[in-house]
């Protein structure tokens, strides 16, 4: 057998099988998770813990969102497959990267450690002190090496964002707004990338606009193929549930995403929404995390901001979304059975 041979062989035997597909899909949704269940829902506690005066929310709000390095390590290392030494191991990576270089840091971070902790794992008959060495080590490494780096670069494009969206609300409105939108669909996290670039503020605002015209727009065009169960699936759930349909006729995209360019300027330019929690800009209606985070802005309040929030989020997406439609499927563009989901 070659050297490469083996190589490949090795690297079969420890699951180890790398792919964009895998790190950059299925790593980053799980990334995505570790981050709602520590920041998201330590960000909601703490709102609702604000808002009632109740100490002991934000209190337990506290620990939740201290734990964000450590969820998101774990949730990566599920996703690899990595065996529980390196799996808990990668709690320690997860608590340092985070601390140095952000989510993204954080991510590349636990992702080289993983895989070096799966490489060395069981392969020694001193696993216990190689395995946790190898992986805390290397980790750590790499979060040092590159995470400010990362961090200032994700952070000063987010910044050059929220204040194009500041300078240009009505051109910036429709761009954010459509291609956050976009991403919410696509087999990839908005949400961890929302969070990654801080986006919050107006950007933030239209953002949220944008993954909720995908989510309540595919939720109300299809009704009549999917129906009660589809409107929740895709209205509170997600509109990536769409993905293969897409696919197949890319054209279906279309009115979701149109709906997105009006409602994206009419976040940002009319109502002037912001969304104060960046994870939340790219989480749409999914359990109503997008509107909560225009809820926790500080800026929000009065029958104004509120009418904004349902147009916004809700109505104008029901509406625009079929509207557009109607002449694509009179057209034969859209036919029956076209948004059908196998639920």
């Amino acid at each position: 057998m070659s050297a490469s041979a083996g190589f490949f062989a090795f690297l079969a035997r420890k699951n180890i099988k790398p792919s964009a597909k895998l790190y950059f899909v299925d790593a980053m949704s799980a990334m995505a998770m570790g981050l709602f269940a520590s920041l998201l829902i330590g960000t909601i506690l703490d709102t609702l813990g604000d808002q009632f005066h109740w100490d002991w929310l934000v209190t337990a709000a506290g620990y939740a969102s201290s734990a964000t390095g450590i969820a998101i390590a774990v949730a990566i290392g599920v996703s690899l497959s990595a065996p529980p030494l390196v799996l808990y191991s990668l709690c320690a990576v997860g608590l340092g990267s985070y601390s140095v270089g952000g989510p993204l840091g954080a991510f590349f971070a636990v992702i080289v450690a993983a895989e070096l902790g799966k490489a060395v794992s069981r392969e020694t008959k001193v696993d216990i002190l190689v395995t946790p060495t190898v992986t805390i080590l290397s980790g750590l490494g790499i979060g040092t090496l590159i995470g400010p780096g990362v961090s200032l670069l994700m952070n000063g494009f987010g910044q050059l964002i929220k204040h194009a969206t500041q300078l240009q609300p009505f051109w910036m409105g429709i761009l954010v707004s459509v291609l956050v939108g976009i991403v919410l669909t696509l087999p990839i996290s908005s949400a961890a990338i929302c969070f990654t670039l801080s986006l919050t503020g107006l950007a933030g605002g239209a953002a949220t606009a944008g993954c909720c015209a995908q989510m309540i727009g595919f939720a109300v065009m299809s009704f009549a193929e999917n129906g009660w169960g589809g409107l929740v699936a895709q209205g509170l759930g997600t509109s990536m549930l769409q993905m293969g349909n897409i696919v197949k006729n890319p054209r279906i995209w279309l009115p979701p995403t149109l709906a997105a360019a009006i409602t994206g300027p009419v976040a940002t330019c009319i109502f002037r929404l912001e969304n104060g929690i960046a994870i939340a800009s790219g989480m749409g209606t999914c359990g109503l995390v997008g509107p909560i985070g225009i809820l926790s802005w500080d800026g929000f309040g009065g029958a104004f901001h509120w009418l904004g929030l349902i147009l916004v989020c809700f109505v104008l997406p029901a509406v625009l979304t079929p509207l557009i439609a109607l002449p694509m499927r009179r057209l034969g563009w859209i036919k029956p059975g076209d948004c059908k989901l196998d639920l």
